[in-house]
């Protein structure tokens, strides 16, 4: 097999299983599905998004992070942000909303094209031109909207229609775009060219940065000049954590989804099996390995820890770690955690070599904002309540929660995950974590199985034809306080995982939450 790959929608797959075929390594696959991304989920990840790609190098055996997650504006002698964000209202479900702030005001800076980059630049392959090319041909053509499409057309329709560039955009015959129209990026196919033919630097220092700042300073934001030519991809240590005998390995602080990720899958490897998968003993051990996390992610001075560093030694000492299973054996209660849905894409790449890329990228919920002629949407993370404490300073990186990760058996890459989600991403991939290394399921059911969230004091439990009924009553006398959700729903995550399977044989599945595919390429 020359590799598999699994992402977010089809043909963000078929451009990086395309690359395979054509003798690439996972990382140019990986960074040809995240340009064919920018085209196919537009309104999760971009240009104008943050993110963070893990690889691992068999020939070395060393595993990097790369870490371009966007920063804190306002460095330099610019114009500071005169505008307010913007409140809309997002009908996650038919009854009900949640406000997201957006506009100019909540940009920051992005760092998608540098990131990308500087990782092929490192551990790229092919030509970076011709990564580019798949997004190209499909921004030029265009991509027809699929069921899971519409309805994150439908969700953030307030945000992508919501001035008059995004309608130009978003927007056909009047209406937003749905089943089986096809929506076409020129301006954005424009900026792939300039960016395949002069890489980053047209954005960083070049012709895009500039018309970037021109337009959200016109609309009252605070990214200046500075902040594009001074942004830079940091690499750092990965995160690492014990897990049935094997090794689990994800994105550090100062982001908090890999860190919570490890500290959850410690607690359960020490609290042992909790009975088969979606059984009583084994939904109660998940909750309260969650109520855990909440309680962590809730403490005094947590903010803090994550951006001085030590939080991920201090979680996982031995001292730590036996102190929150006593807890958790206790079942302690926790604190409110909210939950809102954003935009995020994740893809996951083994090559025939052993290689593994593990990329996440964001735009937040997204802002709104559309850099006229380019096709550049930009984030909204400085309007992330989860992400912003208020004494940020200009020029540093927000925290984030996506985590990109890889399993280790025997020092080879096992399982190659991420996932969308917010802060529900860490339990869905803690979750298809366990179902594969802890309970032995292929990865297309473990990314598939009904998965349950612990917003305190509720565990949203999530629906379908295979959910055990009975399991849920069984919680319910325990004395649990559940929604029951009538079926699978993009609120639980969208995890992209490939399986390197015990012999040899590989395996990828995309979440069917978010209209996901994975692809095996023979």
């Amino acid at each position: 097999m020359r590799g598999a790959i699994a992402a977010g929608h089809p043909l963000t797959a078929e451009a990086g299983a395309r690359v395979l075929a054509e003798g690439g390594s996972a990382v140019d696959a990986c960074i040809a599905a995240s340009f064919a991304s920018w085209v196919t989920e537009s309104m999760l990840t971009g240009p104008g998004a943050g993110g963070f790609f893990l690889v691992h190098e068999a020939a070395s055996a060393r595993t990097r992070l790369a870490d371009f997650f966007v920063c804190v504006p306002g460095l330099g002698d610019g114009p500071r942000a005169s505008a307010r964000m913007q409140q809309v209202d997002v009908a996650f479900e038919p009854d009900s909303s949640q406000a997201f702030s957006i506009g100019a005001a909540s940009c920051a800076v992005p760092g998608a094209p540098k990131g990308l980059e500087e990782v092929h630049r490192r551990f790229g392959k092919l030509p970076w031109r011709e990564l580019a090319q798949p997004a190209i041909e499909l921004a030029r053509a265009g991509v027809e909207i699929t069921p899971a499409q519409d309805f994150m057309h439908l969700i953030l329709d307030p945000i992508l229609r919501h001035n008059a560039e995004g309608r130009r955009v978003y927007e056909t015959d009047g209406r937003r775009y749905q089943t089986g129209d096809v929506l076409r990026l020129p301006a954005l196919a424009q900026t792939l060219e300039q960016l395949a033919a002069e890489g980053a630097g047209a954005l960083y220092g070049g012709d895009l940065g500039r018309r970037l700042v021109a337009y959200i300073q016109d609309e009252g934001g605070g990214i200046t000049l500075e902040d594009i030519e001074r942004y830079r991809v940091v690499w750092r240590r990965q995160v690492r954590s014990r897990y049935r005998g094997s090794e689990f390995v994800s994105n550090p602080p100062p982001s908090s989804g890999g860190i919570l990720v490890a500290y959850g899958l410690r607690l359960l490897d020490e609290l042992g099996e909790g009975g088969e998968p979606g059984s009583v003993p084994a939904l109660a051990r998940m909750i309260e390995v969650m109520r855990e996390q909440t309680r962590v992610r809730s403490g005094k001075g947590y903010a803090g820890c994550l951006r001085r560093g030590g939080l991920a030694a201090e979680l996982l000492s031995d001292d730590s770690v036996r102190e929150a299973v006593a807890r958790v054996r206790r079942s302690a209660p926790g604190e409110p955690e909210p939950g809102r849905p954003t935009g995020t894409s994740h893809i996951s790449v083994v090559d025939s070599a052993g290689n593994a890329a593990s990329l996440t990228c964001s735009l937040g919920s997204s802002s709104g904002v559309l850099v006229p002629g380019t096709g550049i949407h930009l984030n909204n993370m400085l309007g992330e309540d989860d992400l912003v404490g208020g004494d940020e300073r200009a020029g540093e990186r927000l925290t984030s929660m996506m985590a990109p990760s890889i399993v280790f058996a025997d020092g080879r890459p096992r399982l190659v995950l991420g996932s969308a989600g917010s802060v529900r991403l860490r339990g869905a991939i803690m979750q298809t974590v366990v179902n594969v290394i802890g309970h032995g399921l292929p990865v297309e059911e473990a990314v598939n199985r009904a998965r349950v969230h612990l917003d305190e004091p509720i565990v949203q439990c999530e629906g379908g034809e295979d959910v055990d009924r009975a399991a849920l009553d069984g919680l319910d006398r325990l004395g649990y306080e559940l929604v029951r959700w009538r079926d699978r729903n993009l609120f639980f995550g969208g995890v992209s995982a490939v399986e390197v399977r015990p012999d040899g044989a590989l395996a990828a599945a995309g979440d069917p939450r978010r209209g996901g595919h994975g692809v095996v390429v023979a």
